[in-house]
Protein backbone atom coordinates (compact mmCIF):
# COMPACT_ATOMS: atom_id res chain seq x y z
CA UNK A 1 0.00 0.00 0.00
CA UNK A 2 1.31 3.45 -0.92
CA UNK A 3 1.77 5.68 2.11
CA UNK A 4 -0.01 9.03 2.08
CA UNK A 5 3.20 11.03 2.53
CA UNK A 6 4.83 9.14 -0.36
CA UNK A 7 1.83 9.88 -2.54
CA UNK A 8 2.01 13.59 -1.77
CA UNK A 9 5.75 13.56 -2.49
CA UNK A 10 5.10 11.94 -5.86
CA UNK A 11 2.44 14.51 -6.75
CA UNK A 12 4.73 17.36 -5.76
CA UNK A 13 7.49 16.01 -8.00
CA UNK A 14 5.07 15.77 -10.93
CA UNK A 15 3.84 19.31 -10.42
CA UNK A 16 7.34 20.72 -10.02
CA UNK A 17 8.53 19.02 -13.21
CA UNK A 18 5.55 19.63 -15.44
CA UNK A 19 3.08 22.22 -14.15
CA UNK A 20 5.02 25.19 -15.60
CA UNK A 21 2.62 28.17 -15.26
CA UNK A 22 0.56 26.52 -12.53
CA UNK A 23 3.43 25.58 -10.26
CA UNK A 24 4.56 29.18 -9.86
CA UNK A 25 1.18 30.03 -8.33
CA UNK A 26 1.29 26.96 -6.05
CA UNK A 27 4.44 28.25 -4.35
CA UNK A 28 2.70 31.11 -2.54
CA UNK A 29 0.04 28.88 -1.01
CA UNK A 30 0.19 27.55 2.55
CA UNK A 31 1.83 24.13 2.54
CA UNK A 32 -1.38 22.11 2.92
CA UNK A 33 -3.07 23.88 0.04
CA UNK A 34 0.10 23.71 -2.08
CA UNK A 35 0.25 19.95 -1.65
CA UNK A 36 -3.47 19.71 -2.38
CA UNK A 37 -3.01 21.56 -5.66
CA UNK A 38 -0.09 19.30 -6.55
CA UNK A 39 -2.29 16.24 -5.97
CA UNK A 40 -5.04 17.57 -8.21
CA UNK A 41 -2.51 18.57 -10.85
CA UNK A 42 -0.91 15.10 -10.81
CA UNK A 43 -4.33 13.53 -11.32
CA UNK A 44 -5.03 15.84 -14.27
CA UNK A 45 -1.55 15.28 -15.71
CA UNK A 46 -2.11 11.53 -15.71
CA UNK A 47 -5.48 12.02 -17.42
CA UNK A 48 -3.88 14.20 -20.08
CA UNK A 49 -0.98 11.82 -20.66
CA UNK A 50 -3.38 8.91 -21.14
CA UNK A 51 -5.08 10.85 -23.94
CA UNK A 52 -1.89 12.10 -25.63
CA UNK A 53 0.68 9.33 -25.29
CA UNK A 54 1.41 6.88 -28.07
CA UNK A 55 -1.09 4.06 -27.92
CA UNK A 56 -3.71 6.21 -26.17
CA UNK A 57 -7.12 4.57 -26.16
CA UNK A 58 -10.53 5.00 -24.64
CA UNK A 59 -9.95 1.71 -22.86
CA UNK A 60 -7.05 3.18 -20.89
CA UNK A 61 -9.09 6.28 -20.07
CA UNK A 62 -12.02 4.19 -18.88
CA UNK A 63 -9.70 2.10 -16.73
CA UNK A 64 -8.48 5.36 -15.16
CA UNK A 65 -12.12 6.36 -14.59
CA UNK A 66 -12.77 3.02 -12.89
CA UNK A 67 -9.74 3.64 -10.64
CA UNK A 68 -11.19 7.07 -9.84
CA UNK A 69 -14.50 5.52 -8.80
CA UNK A 70 -12.79 2.93 -6.59
CA UNK A 71 -10.66 5.63 -5.00
CA UNK A 72 -13.57 7.96 -4.31
CA UNK A 73 -15.42 5.00 -2.77
CA UNK A 74 -12.60 4.82 -0.23
CA UNK A 75 -10.23 2.22 -1.69
CA UNK A 76 -7.36 3.95 -3.50
CA UNK A 77 -6.23 2.14 -6.62
CA UNK A 78 -2.58 1.13 -7.03
CA UNK A 79 -1.15 4.32 -8.47
CA UNK A 80 1.04 6.79 -6.59
CA UNK A 81 -1.38 9.67 -7.13
CA UNK A 82 -4.47 8.11 -5.54
CA UNK A 83 -3.89 8.30 -1.75
CA UNK A 84 -3.10 12.04 -1.88
CA UNK A 85 -5.90 12.64 -4.37
CA UNK A 86 -8.47 10.93 -2.11
CA UNK A 87 -7.24 12.86 0.91
CA UNK A 88 -7.70 16.16 -0.97
CA UNK A 89 -11.08 15.25 -2.45
CA UNK A 90 -12.46 14.39 0.98
CA UNK A 91 -10.83 17.21 2.94
CA UNK A 92 -11.99 19.96 0.58
CA UNK A 93 -15.32 18.34 -0.31
CA UNK A 94 -14.76 18.56 -4.03
CA UNK A 95 -17.78 17.33 -6.03
CA UNK A 96 -16.83 14.05 -7.77
CA UNK A 97 -18.51 15.13 -11.01
CA UNK A 98 -15.68 17.59 -11.63
CA UNK A 99 -13.19 14.72 -11.87
CA UNK A 100 -15.43 12.80 -14.23
CA UNK A 101 -15.81 15.91 -16.37
CA UNK A 102 -12.02 16.26 -16.52
CA UNK A 103 -11.85 12.71 -17.87
CA UNK A 104 -14.63 13.50 -20.36
CA UNK A 105 -12.59 16.45 -21.57
CA UNK A 106 -9.37 14.56 -22.20
CA UNK A 107 -11.30 11.67 -23.73
CA UNK A 108 -12.47 14.01 -26.46
CA UNK A 109 -8.82 14.60 -27.44
CA UNK A 110 -8.02 10.95 -28.13
CA UNK A 111 -7.04 10.66 -31.77
CA UNK A 112 -9.44 8.70 -33.97
CA UNK A 113 -7.33 9.14 -37.06
CA UNK A 114 -9.71 11.82 -38.28
CA UNK A 115 -9.17 15.60 -38.01
CA UNK A 116 -10.95 17.23 -35.10
CA UNK A 117 -13.13 20.27 -35.79
CA UNK A 118 -15.63 22.32 -33.79
CA UNK A 119 -18.41 24.10 -35.62
CA UNK A 120 -19.54 26.78 -33.15
CA UNK A 121 -18.27 28.75 -30.19
CA UNK A 122 -20.82 26.95 -28.01
CA UNK A 123 -19.01 23.70 -28.83
CA UNK A 124 -15.66 25.33 -28.06
CA UNK A 125 -17.03 26.69 -24.77
CA UNK A 126 -18.11 23.19 -23.76
CA UNK A 127 -14.66 21.83 -24.58
CA UNK A 128 -12.97 24.62 -22.60
CA UNK A 129 -15.31 23.95 -19.68
CA UNK A 130 -14.38 20.26 -19.58
CA UNK A 131 -10.62 20.70 -19.84
CA UNK A 132 -10.15 23.97 -17.93
CA UNK A 133 -13.21 25.32 -16.12
CA UNK A 134 -13.64 22.18 -14.04
CA UNK A 135 -10.04 22.68 -12.96
CA UNK A 136 -10.97 26.18 -11.81
CA UNK A 137 -14.04 24.87 -10.01
CA UNK A 138 -11.90 22.29 -8.24
CA UNK A 139 -9.29 24.89 -7.37
CA UNK A 140 -11.70 27.29 -5.67
CA UNK A 141 -12.81 24.48 -3.38
CA UNK A 142 -9.19 24.16 -2.24
CA UNK A 143 -8.71 27.94 -2.05
CA UNK A 144 -11.93 28.29 -0.06
CA UNK A 145 -14.92 30.55 -0.73
CA UNK A 146 -18.29 31.51 0.72
CA UNK A 147 -19.94 33.54 -2.04
CA UNK A 148 -21.63 31.10 -4.46
CA UNK A 149 -20.85 33.48 -7.33
CA UNK A 150 -17.27 32.28 -7.05
CA UNK A 151 -18.25 29.13 -8.96
CA UNK A 152 -19.48 31.09 -11.98
CA UNK A 153 -16.36 33.24 -11.99
CA UNK A 154 -14.08 30.20 -11.68
CA UNK A 155 -15.78 28.75 -14.74
CA UNK A 156 -15.18 31.95 -16.70
CA UNK A 157 -11.57 32.07 -15.56
CA UNK A 158 -11.03 28.57 -16.93
CA UNK A 159 -12.52 29.58 -20.27
CA UNK A 160 -10.10 32.53 -20.46
CA UNK A 161 -7.08 30.35 -19.72
CA UNK A 162 -8.00 27.66 -22.23
CA UNK A 163 -8.77 30.15 -25.00
CA UNK A 164 -5.32 31.62 -24.40
CA UNK A 165 -3.75 28.17 -24.66
CA UNK A 166 -5.64 27.47 -27.87
CA UNK A 167 -4.49 30.73 -29.46
CA UNK A 168 -0.88 30.09 -28.43
CA UNK A 169 -0.89 26.49 -29.69
CA UNK A 170 -3.09 26.89 -32.78
CA UNK A 171 -0.35 25.97 -35.26
CA UNK A 172 0.99 23.03 -33.29
CA UNK A 173 -2.53 21.68 -32.75
CA UNK A 174 -3.47 22.08 -36.43
CA UNK A 175 -0.41 20.10 -37.48
CA UNK A 176 -1.68 17.27 -35.23
CA UNK A 177 -5.13 17.40 -36.83
CA UNK A 178 -6.77 19.34 -34.00
CA UNK A 179 -8.45 22.64 -34.80
CA UNK A 180 -10.23 24.06 -31.78
CA UNK A 181 -11.15 27.44 -33.24
CA UNK A 182 -14.77 27.25 -34.42
CA UNK A 183 -15.33 26.68 -38.11
CA UNK A 184 -17.89 29.50 -38.06
CA UNK A 185 -15.04 31.86 -37.11
CA UNK A 186 -12.68 30.43 -39.71
CA UNK A 187 -15.29 31.10 -42.40
CA UNK A 188 -15.98 34.59 -41.06
CA UNK A 189 -12.30 35.59 -41.31
CA UNK A 190 -11.51 33.63 -44.47
CA UNK A 191 -9.04 31.24 -42.85
CA UNK A 192 -8.55 27.69 -44.09
CA UNK A 193 -7.63 24.78 -41.84
CA UNK A 194 -4.63 24.13 -44.08
CA UNK A 195 -3.25 27.63 -43.52
CA UNK A 196 -3.22 27.07 -39.75
CA UNK A 197 -0.84 24.16 -40.28
CA UNK A 198 1.73 26.38 -41.99
CA UNK A 199 4.40 28.74 -40.73
CA UNK A 200 3.01 32.06 -41.99
CA UNK A 201 0.56 34.09 -39.89
CA UNK A 202 -1.42 35.75 -42.67
CA UNK A 203 -3.44 38.94 -42.10
CA UNK A 204 -6.59 36.79 -42.06
CA UNK A 205 -5.15 34.49 -39.38
CA UNK A 206 -4.05 37.47 -37.30
CA UNK A 207 -7.55 38.98 -37.42
CA UNK A 208 -9.05 35.63 -36.45
CA UNK A 209 -6.70 35.27 -33.49
CA UNK A 210 -7.33 38.86 -32.43
CA UNK A 211 -11.04 38.07 -32.34
CA UNK A 212 -10.42 35.01 -30.14
CA UNK A 213 -8.00 36.97 -27.93
CA UNK A 214 -10.68 39.60 -27.35
CA UNK A 215 -12.94 36.83 -26.13
CA UNK A 216 -10.25 35.50 -23.81
CA UNK A 217 -9.63 38.98 -22.40
CA UNK A 218 -13.34 39.52 -21.69
CA UNK A 219 -13.60 36.24 -19.82
CA UNK A 220 -10.45 37.04 -17.88
CA UNK A 221 -11.67 40.53 -16.95
CA UNK A 222 -15.04 39.10 -15.89
CA UNK A 223 -13.31 36.67 -13.52
CA UNK A 224 -11.11 39.21 -11.71
CA UNK A 225 -13.54 39.68 -8.77
CA UNK A 226 -12.89 36.02 -7.95
CA UNK A 227 -9.58 37.03 -6.35
CA UNK A 228 -11.46 38.87 -3.61
CA UNK A 229 -13.87 35.97 -3.05
CA UNK A 230 -11.40 33.22 -2.16
CA UNK A 231 -9.84 32.91 1.29
CA UNK A 232 -7.16 35.45 2.15
CA UNK A 233 -4.35 32.89 2.21
CA UNK A 234 -5.15 31.87 -1.37
CA UNK A 235 -5.56 35.26 -3.01
CA UNK A 236 -1.87 35.79 -3.90
CA UNK A 237 -1.79 32.40 -5.68
CA UNK A 238 -4.90 33.15 -7.70
CA UNK A 239 -3.60 36.61 -8.53
CA UNK A 240 -0.31 35.07 -9.75
CA UNK A 241 -2.07 32.56 -11.97
CA UNK A 242 -4.32 35.17 -13.57
CA UNK A 243 -1.37 37.54 -13.96
CA UNK A 244 0.73 34.93 -15.74
CA UNK A 245 -2.02 34.16 -18.23
CA UNK A 246 -2.78 37.86 -18.70
CA UNK A 247 0.86 38.51 -19.52
CA UNK A 248 0.93 35.58 -21.92
CA UNK A 249 -2.11 36.94 -23.75
CA UNK A 250 -0.52 40.39 -23.81
CA UNK A 251 2.70 38.90 -25.23
CA UNK A 252 0.70 37.24 -28.01
CA UNK A 253 -0.88 40.62 -28.82
CA UNK A 254 2.53 42.31 -28.79
CA UNK A 255 3.78 39.74 -31.32
CA UNK A 256 0.80 40.68 -33.51
CA UNK A 257 -0.55 37.12 -33.22
CA UNK A 258 2.43 35.63 -35.04
CA UNK A 259 2.04 32.28 -33.29
CA UNK A 260 2.50 29.81 -36.14
CA UNK A 261 6.33 29.74 -36.35
CA UNK A 262 6.76 28.73 -32.70
CA UNK A 263 5.18 28.76 -29.25
CA UNK A 264 5.13 32.09 -27.42
CA UNK A 265 6.09 31.78 -23.75
CA UNK A 266 6.91 33.85 -20.73
CA UNK A 267 10.47 33.47 -19.57
CA UNK A 268 11.36 31.95 -16.22
CA UNK A 269 12.52 35.41 -15.13
CA UNK A 270 9.13 36.91 -15.96
CA UNK A 271 7.26 34.23 -14.05
CA UNK A 272 9.67 34.59 -11.14
CA UNK A 273 8.92 38.33 -11.09
CA UNK A 274 5.20 37.55 -10.84
CA UNK A 275 5.95 35.10 -8.03
CA UNK A 276 7.92 37.77 -6.16
CA UNK A 277 4.99 40.19 -6.37
CA UNK A 278 2.64 37.45 -5.20
CA UNK A 279 4.89 36.80 -2.19
CA UNK A 280 4.70 40.50 -1.42
CA UNK A 281 0.91 40.31 -1.49
CA UNK A 282 1.00 37.29 0.82
CA UNK A 283 3.24 39.03 3.34
CA UNK A 284 1.04 42.13 3.47
CA UNK A 285 -2.32 40.33 3.54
Amino acid sequence: MIRLEDSYAHCERVARARAKNFYYSFLVLPRAKRLAMCAIYAFMRECDDLSDEQGASRGKIEDWRAQLDRTLAGTPAEHAVWPAFLDVAKRYRIPPRYFHEMIDGVSSDISTGEPRYLETFDELYRYCYLVASVVGLTTVHIFGFEDPRALELAERCGIAFQLTNIIRDVGEDARMGRVYLPEEDLRRFGVSVESLSGQVSTPEIRRLLEHEADRARRYCDDSLPLIGMVNNDSRPALWALIEIYSRLLKRIRQRNYDVLPGKIRLSTAEKTAVLARAWGKRLTS
